[in-house]
């Protein structure tokens, strides 16, 4: 993983870390797999899914009780994320904040990298 060590290659908030582990214990889950894949009007979207077991090359982050794993592929667009969870009036959801994005659209759903604007 792209890190420095000692340091967590992503943050989860305190509300992100509980409601991980809430899911977690739910569905009686390993961890939380999250990355990229192409897709959305930005070119990228981020993936979250239950895993029952890391895959080869995951990066593990665990906080809180909460363990998070990060797909290879994804590690060099997530370096330096804070995850929260926020509830709101009309929407609840796990937030990226993520300082290697350079464009999101509108909705918050689709992103783009510094990386993609050089392949064109």
């Amino acid at each position: 993983m792209f890190g420095i060590p000692g340091n967590p290659p992503i943050k989860l908030t305190e509300r992100a870390a509980a409601q991980i582990v809430r899911l977690m214990e739910r569905d009686g889950a390993h961890a939380l797999r999250i990355g990229v894949k192409k897709g959305g009007c930005a070119g990228m979207e981020y993936t979250m899914e239950y895993v029952s077991a890391p895959e080869e090359n995951d990066e593990v982050v665990e906080q809180d009780g909460a363990r998070v794993l990060i797909a290879p592929m994804a590690q060099m667009f997530l370096f330096g994320t804070e995850i929260d969870h926020e509830i709101g009036l009309l929407e609840s959801g796990f937030k990226f904040h993520n300082p290697n994005v350079t464009e999101a659209c509108g909705c918050g759903e689709s992103i783009r990298f510094a990386d993609m604007n050089q392949q064109g």
